[in-house]
């Protein structure tokens, strides 16, 4: 927060006579009730005013990774639990667990949830080490929707760190384990839309007819007529696999190929029966629409290769 906003907010609370602090705050509005009850009105007024002001610093550090969430680098994590088990989520025992689980592995660390209209839980997290305070200007953000087993990291969170916030996550929501999805953009609504499935996408397997099967053009038509035909097969077919509105912005994917090469018997090139492994990786400022174009562009055939569009489906 500005120093001068933080100034200007500490002496107005100054102003207030000391009975009348509790009541201007809450026509404020400013401030949750949850909150109102964590500042000590007991206390003399400046330690009064300066809990007003770390209170509201913590709103605006969330207002604006709310708003401007694309500032930020998130990766998507899976929650799993043991079989069809499930169970009534409870947000006070959910804040309650996680800091408890996590502060018991660190000492200095500060935790603060916020609740949107949109069933999404923020979790801001201020990091320290066992011998200095939290920095409150370098801090990671989590958001879980508790309906979905999905929850969404920023990259900011220090490796050293991601194991124990991943433990805290998983004890507080009662499920059993977590998994990074390999899915990573600065477009948090658009990770939401691909695992949430709430786009018109529509990932199929689409294999070519063989040759004899194709309408083949009579002999007399011209070529730039075969070239349409061929355009509107490649636009048709497309719109089929990517849907006709605009792809969730995804920057960066990958996942886990085995598969076996096999080559003609006499070549003796590749042919083994070993699962030939590797990790794929896709990295773009636009993933999705870059694969949307291959095929019109004549860069792949139409469809594009499962290979190419497996990891959008997970």
């Amino acid at each position: 927060m500005d120093e001068i906003v933080a100034e200007y907010i500490r002496r107005t609370v100054l102003k207030i006579p000391r009975d009348q602090i509790r009541t201007m705050l809450q026509q404020w509005g400013f401030l949750s009730e949850a909150q109102l009850q964590a500042i000590n009105f007991c206390q003399i007024k400046d330690s009064i005013s300066q809990d007003v002001v770390q209170l509201c610093e913590q709103f605006l550090f969330f207002l604006d990774n709310y708003i401007y969430s694309n500032k930020r680098l998130w990766s998507v994590y899976q929650m799993n639990k043991r079989g069809e088990e499930t169970d009534f989520f409870d947000l006070t025992d959910f804040k309650k667990k996680f800091k408890r689980r996590l502060q018991s592995a660190l000492t200095n660390v500060t935790i603060n949830f916020r609740e949107y209209e949109d069933n999404a839980i923020w979790i801001r997290i201020a990091w320290g080490t066992p011998y200095t305070k939290p920095n409150q200007y370098k801090t990671s953000y989590v958001v879980y929707h508790s309906q979905t087993p999905y929850v969404f990291i920023s990259v900011s969170v220090l490796k050293s760190n991601l194991p124990l916030l991943c433990q805290a996550l998983v004890a507080a929501s009662n499920y059993h384990d977590i998994r990074e999805m390999e899915l990573r953009s600065h477009y948090l609504n658009s990770l939401k839309d691909i695992v949430f499935k709430s786009y018109s996408q529509n990932f199929q397997s689409y294999y070519p007819k063989p040759l004899q099967e194709r309408n083949v053009a009579p002999e007399n038509l011209m070529i730039i007529q075969e070239n349409k035909n061929e355009k509107e097969r490649i636009k048709r077919v497309n719109s089929e696999v990517f849907g006709d509105g605009p792809q969730p912005k995804l920057e960066f994917a990958q996942y886990k190929l085995e598969t076996i090469f096999k080559s003609d018997p006499q070549m003796n090139v590749l042919n083994r029966k070993v699962p030939f492994r590797c990790l794929v990786k896709f990295s773009s400022p636009h993933l999705l629409e870059s694969l949307k174009s291959l095929a019109p562009e004549g860069m792949a055939d139409a469809p594009v290769s499962p290979l190419l569009t497996c990891f959008v489906n997970p």
